[in-house]
Order: structure tokens, then sequence, then C-alpha cells
């Protein structure tokens, strides 16, 4: 009996076959959301509130799945990414503005993953200068010398290693009844600090530069309207990974961290002060965590950079492509990376007003890319009947004021104190 016979007289064993042949965009944009930054954010919340705040996950998980839901959804009808649709769609002058400006910020958070992988390996002793070029030229190999199936297969696993924290966490021993006592009963503060780091953890679940990478890799894929629902649970997966992750680092820090009253300002400071308190084991877990996602998201940012910009403005993009076929895209990923790479070797690099702008930037930028969004995956012009449903659009809707209402409160916070 062949392949395609079984296949026939077995239509669970197709769909396994289908979901696994479709598998990857969702998981990847989700699992880069718990970049070097991410991982800061869900450290220093747990160090200073404990397991208060871990109520958070669950409507940054919800805002997540909606809009990685809509990109995908868009990706798959229109088969033009998202960069592609914004230009046609509203002009290109509107185009050129906002793009620069994600550009800009993106280098500033290419940097910041740098900054990620630097930290993370002096805890093993490894010097910046060493760690640093040595990241920065695998990831370009990766990418610029390899095809998408060998970069995503990457990817995946790099995915796989993020949930080395839950080992972190269980070495450091929780209390799991307060756990589950601080997710059913939320406890607020209404203190300038409490909001911040509230806005903080909700506010780094979504990025500009994720939906661009994700719709573009929904069309790499070449995934058809008829395996939508595969792509649905790709990004369903995707995104309760994330929040898995984040939940495990909240914890591992607070079991530690603020049971000692230790204040941290960053990942690296968290994978330091684990090791007298958990063990060297727990330390270097936590440590090699940081330094793989600041690793993939090294390679994602620059990448999702090169997609938009060149969609944007009509060049040749994928990483299936050879440079001479698509010299744009690769040289605009080859700047991110050295320019990225390049501020973290400069000594005494402002490193933390690096990160601050690329926020604010992000948080300028947000509100349009999402506004756009929405307006396009109502056009039928553009889904035709793939439209968002009433549901869809309310909580759609419902979603974008409140990332707006936060992203304006995150940018406003720092000027109250």
């Amino acid at each position: 009996m062949n392949i395609l016979q079984r296949l026939k007289e077995n239509p669970a064993l197709r769909n396994i076959l289908v979901f696994v042949s479709i598998l990857g965009p969702g998981i990847i944009t989700g699992s880069v959301d718990n970049d070097a930054g991410g991982i800061t954010t869900y450290s220093v919340a747990g160090a200073l509130y404990g397991y208060g705040l871990l109520w958070t996950l669950i409507p940054s998980f919800i805002v997540l799945v909606v809009v990685q839901e809509m990109n995908a959804r868009m990706g798959i009808v229109t088969g033009k990414g998202l960069a592609d649709l914004i230009r046609e769609n509203f002009g290109v002058r509107i185009t050129f503005y906002v793009f620069m400006g994600l550009f800009i910020a993106d280098i500033g958070n290419t940097a910041t993953e740098f900054a990620g992988v630097a930290g993370s390996m002096m805890v093993f002793g490894i010097s910046k200068y060493i760690a640093v070029p040595i990241t920065a030229i695998g990831v370009w190999m990766l990418v610029v010398k390899g095809t998408y199936k060998t970069a995503e297969r990457v990817f995946l696993i790099f995915s796989m290693f993020l949930l080395s924290y839950v080992v972190s966490a269980v070495m450091a021993k929780p209390e799991w009844g307060k756990i589950g006592t601080a997710i059913i009963q939320p406890h607020l503060e209404m203190d300038t600090a409490y909001l911040s780091m509230v806005i903080g953890i909700v506010g780094t679940t979504i990025a500009p530069w994720m939906q661009f990478y994700m719709q573009s890799a929904v069309i790499e894929k070449r995934i058809k309207i008829e395996d939508y629902k595969y792509t649905l649970w790709d990004v369903i997966i995707g995104c309760v990974a994330t929040v898995v992750v984040a939940f495990f680092i909240i914890v591992a820090c607070a079991a530690t961290l603020h049971k000692n009253g230790i204040v941290i300002t960053e990942a690296k400071d968290a994978a330091m002060a684990l090791g007298p308190l958990a063990g060297a084991f727990s330390s270097h877990v936590f440590a090699f965590g940081l330094f793989v996602a600041s690793v993939f998201s090294a390679a994602i940012l620059p990448l999702a950079s090169a997609f938009y910009i060149s969609e944007a403005f009509g060049f040749e993009a994928g990483i299936n492509k050879k440079f001479s076929e698509a010299p744009q895209f690769y040289t605009l990923f080859t700047l991110s990376i050295l320019i990225g790479a390049g501020i973290i070797l400069i000594p005494g690099a402002p490193l933390i007003p690096i990160t601050i702008w690329s926020q604010v930037l992000n948080g300028i930028f947000l509100p349009v890319v999402l506004v756009s969004m929405i307006i396009m995956v109502n056009n039928p012009k553009i889904m035709g009947k793939y439209t968002n449903t009433r549901l869809q659009n309310l909580i759609g809707w419902s979603t974008i004021i409140i990332l707006i209402v936060l992203t304006a409160l995150l940018l406003v916070a720092p000027l109250l104190k």
C-alpha cells in the first residue's frame, strides 16, 4: 500500500502530517516574544512583586492570540506581506515614514538582543568581544547561506530550549499554593511603579516587528486557506509557549530573589543572583535560556526588518532566495546585524538609553500598525469572505484600544515620577 492510499484511508494521519508541515510561524513568532527585553521584564517583575503579577499573563495571552490570528489569516488569504498591503492601501509616503521609524527602533532592539548575548555569556566567564562577534557571524550564516526550511528548523529547536526556564523554576522550590492564589485572586496596587510593571508585562507581549514577521513567514510556507485551521493551532501553541516561559521566569525569580529581598535591573543580574540561592546549575540554566532567547531574537528581528522594508518598497525578499536574487533584502539584514552587534562592542555604549528609546519608538508606531491591520482585515476587497466576524472585531478593536492606552501610559509614566 503506497503513502497516498494510506492517507486517503486514514484522515487522522493526514491531518497530523499537514499540521507538522505547517507548524512554525506561530511558534517562532510567539517564542521570539520572550527576547532579552521580555526576560528582563519578567525577571524584574518576579523579583519585585513575587507571584503577585502572574495574573497579567492571562490578558497577555489573549492579546497575542487575537493579533497573530489576524496576521496569519491576512497572509494566507492575500499571499502578501503586511508591509506590501500597507503600501498599497495607505500610500508610499506614510509607508516610508512609518517603516523608517520602525527600522531605527529595530536596530535598537537588535542591539538589546546582542546585549543579552553578552550578559548571559558573562555568567560563564566569556567576554562579549568573543561571544557577540561569533553569534553575529553564526546568525548571518544561518540566514544568508541557509534555506527557509533549515532556518525554521533551527528556530523551532531554539523555541524548545526556552523551556529550560521550567528547570530553573522547579529547582527554586516555589510555593504552588501561593501561585494558584495569585492567579485566581489578583492583587492590584495603584502606585506608579506597580502600574508601570503591569503595563510592561502586557506591553512586551506585542511589538510592531512581530506582525510583519508572522505574515511574511506564513507566505514563505505557502499555506493555503484550506489549511487555515492548522495555522490557527500553530498560533495558539506559540502563544501558550510564550506565556508558559514567562510564567516560569516570574516564578523562578519570585521563589528566590523576591523571597530574599534581592533587587535586580536586568536578566543577567537574575542569573548571577540565582547561584547562591538555588545552586550554580540553576544559575547556568537561567543564563543559557537568556542566551538562547537573545540569539533567537538577534536573528528574527533583523529578518523582520529586512522583510517589511523590502516588501514596502517592492524589493525581492525571502530566505529561500539567493543573495543575487534579493540583494536589498540581504543587505538590510546584514546592516542590522552589523550595527546592532557593533553598538554592543563599543566600550561604554549607552545601552539603557538605546533600549528605552527603541521601546518608545515601538510604542509610537504600534497603534499605527495595529489600526492599519484591522482596517485591512475588514476590507472585503482585500479579504473576500474572510473578513472579521463581529466578535473578532469586538475583541480586535478592544485589544487595540487597550494597547494604545497601555502604550500611552507606558510613555507617560516615567514623566510622572
